[in-house]
């Protein structure tokens, strides 16, 4: 086959689900929702890019927030997003969901007019679809005469290119009209014309993939032999049945594979077709054999039915592979802290190749200075500065606190700054919390990709604190970054990691030689290996000595940036709280200071990239 860009190209529904947080209860009775992404296309096409694929969606969003999160969303997966068009007069489609027991799944689609259901031909020509070596269309966008035109003319051209037509059938009834709309969980009615149209599909597929109940719609019969082998007089696809629990069945002409599933929990069916579709597909597309992408595609599934969501939940390659490599895994899967760790770890997980912040998280110092508003006006500044500073350079980032900085942190909210927040109680030895005790509530309330940030003159006692903290980060979906005081770092670092504290970022002074760079990395990778890296900090060094200091570390693939702070604002800060200098001249020093030292850690990494090639 010819060379082409992309493997798959996922076309049809993209949404937002709102899930329900309360297991066990009524959508009626839930209290707060978890916001995901969501439609079955979208859900196969992030679960495709975890397992290694690369993916493109071919859909519509709305011109609006929910629109821009399903993008950024799926950019942020590695999907490709170029044919992500902005409907201007359509809404991004919603779904909210709930866990009521083990085989009680209610959701209800807000879809009436929805934008990705207007995806018209002029969204994408020829040489996009033959860009890719199959298209993944889904039965939903055949339920409607002119979306389901649009999905045959992206199938013809997919057909003209020897560009492979994949088939998920994906039948809800309720968005054929044939539920009532609060009946969203309903699976199957019947219906001729809805058979009839997906059969004007099917010959045209080289893989289709349902349950049974999909392909008893698909084919007008409620036997499944009966089924399969109608489907096969239509065409030549390998017909993939999912069968939940009992794994799945392959026929592929006259052979018919028979793949076991995996015992496990289900805690949660909803998005488990769709791992199992990504599974599926990325042993398929490389020509793996049936009875492995089977294998690929039951795993998945049963990683999906185990947790909370949908997109959010397909596995990545690393965590497949470690699946696929045991047969001791509990039974209640969401109980494997192994699998949840790598699961955190490695999908999902937005890349930070360096980062350059500018921490301003410092208060008793600046309490020294002045009174707590002119602390907030003065933290402002700052993060005018760091903007400007950063003058959108990928990396850039800042560590802001909360008590003065609130405002500082909703100007850099959203400018795609990595940004980080202290939880620590200042001068606390030992180790406090600011916001009291019951710091995984106080996570609750902050934006997920806030880094949490904890610094920590260490002792032995601090254990259980830093140990609470880190499960807190688990279970509120956030990064921790322990900065650690402590006279053998060595030391400190691996009581840390002997108590099952894995932190994702480490903030530590330089290492004084290579030497002592070396005994770090390998301290670290040998306990954490997805551990993000190290931060340096500064402790107001001088540019001379933060300059020794970035040459010495750029050459330790371990540390990825910096986080300096009063040695870019410190200066500005004592003239301006004296009126010694003006708003503007605070903004223009901090964003020359912080500017500088960003170059400064280019050039050392620059310059050690250089040496080393």
């Amino acid at each position: 086959m010819t060379e082409r860009r992309l493997d798959l190209i996922c076309m049809g529904r993209a949404a937002v689900d709102l899930y329900g947080e309360q297991i066990g209860a009524r959508l009626e009775d839930q209290a707060s929702f978890a916001k995901y992404l969501g439609g079955s296309p979208a859900n196969t096409g992030v679960a495709a890019s975890r397992l290694g694929l690369k993916v493109a969606a071919l859909t519509r969003v709305g011109d609006e927030h929910n629109g821009r999160f399903v993008r950024e969303t799926l950019a942020a997966e590695g999907v490709d997003v170029s044919h992500v068009r902005t409907d201007p007069d359509r809404l991004t489609a919603l779904v909210f969901l709930a866990i009521r027991d083990r085989a009680t799944f209610p959701l209800v689609f807000y879809r009436h007019d929805c934008a990705d259901m207007a995806i018209a031909p002029e969204d994408f020509d020829a040489a996009f679809i033959g860009s890719a070596r199959a298209l993944l269309v889904s039965g939903t966008h055949f339920s409607r005469e002119q979306i389901s035109k649009t999905c045959f003319a992206a199938i013809a051209a997919a057909k003209k290119q020897n560009v492979k037509v994949v088939f998920d059938i994906d039948f809800r009834p309720v968005l054929w009209g044939l539920a009532p709309p609060g009946r969203g969980e309903d699976r199957f009615v019947k219906s001729k014309d809805v058979t009839a149209r997906m059969q004007q599909v099917i010959p045209l597929a080289e893989l289709v993939i349902g349950t049974e109940e999909e392909f008893h719609i698909a084919a007008g019969t409620e036997d499944t032999g009966a089924a399969l082998a109608r489907l096969q007089q239509l065409g030549r696809a390998v017909l993939v049945v999912k069968r939940g629990a009992l794994g799945c069945s392959v026929a592929d002409g006259p052979r018919l594979i028979d793949a076991p599933g995996f015992a496990v929990e289900v805690y949660n069916i909803l998005g488990a077709g769709d791992g199992f579709a990504g599974g599926f597909l990325s042993g398929w597309l490389r020509a793996r054999p049936l009875e492995e992408c089977a294998r690929f595609a039951n795993a998945c599934g049963a990683l999906v039915v185990s947790r909370h969501g949908c997109a959010p939940a397909m596995p990545s390659k690393e965590e497949l592979e470690l699946f696929l490599s045991r047969d001791d895994w509990p039974f209640r899967l969401r109980e494997s802290a192994l699998l949840n760790d790598i699961h955190r770890r490695t999908a999902n997980r937005k890349p930070w190749p360096e980062v350059m912040a500018l921490a301003f998280d410092h208060r008793k110092q600046l309490e020294k200075l002045g009174a707590p508003e002119r602390i907030r006006a003065f933290k402002r500044l700052v993060a005018q500065g760091a903007r400007r500073g950063a003058a959108g350079t990928p990396g850039a980032g800042a560590i802001v606190d909360e008590r003065y900085g609130e405002e500082a942190l909703f100007e850099l909210n959203g400018t795609g700054m990595w940004l980080a927040r202290p939880v620590e109680l200042p001068g606390s030895a030992p180790l406090e919390f600011e916001a009291g005790a019951n710091v995984g509530l106080a996570l609750r309330g902050w934006p997920r990709e806030h880094v949490v940030k904890c610094l920590c003159s260490f002792s032995s006692e601090d254990i259980p604190k830093l140990k609470m903290l880190c499960e807190a980060c688990v279970e509120t979906g956030h990064e921790l970054l322990l900065e650690i005081i402590a006279g053998d770092l060595p030391g400190a670092l691996r009581q840390i990691y002997a108590a099952g504290i894995k932190p994702d970022w480490w903030k530590l002074a330089p290492p004084s030689s290579d030497a002592a760079w070396m005994e770090l990395g390998a301290l670290i990778r040998k306990h954490d290996p997805h551990c993000r890296g190290v931060l340096l900090l500064g402790m107001e060094a001088s540019d001379e000595e933060l300059e020794r200091s970035f040459s010495l570390a750029a050459r330790h693939p371990l540390c990825k940036g910096f986080a300096v702070g009063r040695s870019i604002f410190m200066d500005a800060a004592r003239r301006w709280f004296r009126g010694e200098c003006s708003d503007a001249d605070v903004v223009a020093e901090v964003s020359a200071n912080y500017a500088r030292l960003i170059g400064t850690w280019k050039t050392a990494r620059t310059t050690c990239n250089e040496s080393v090639s």
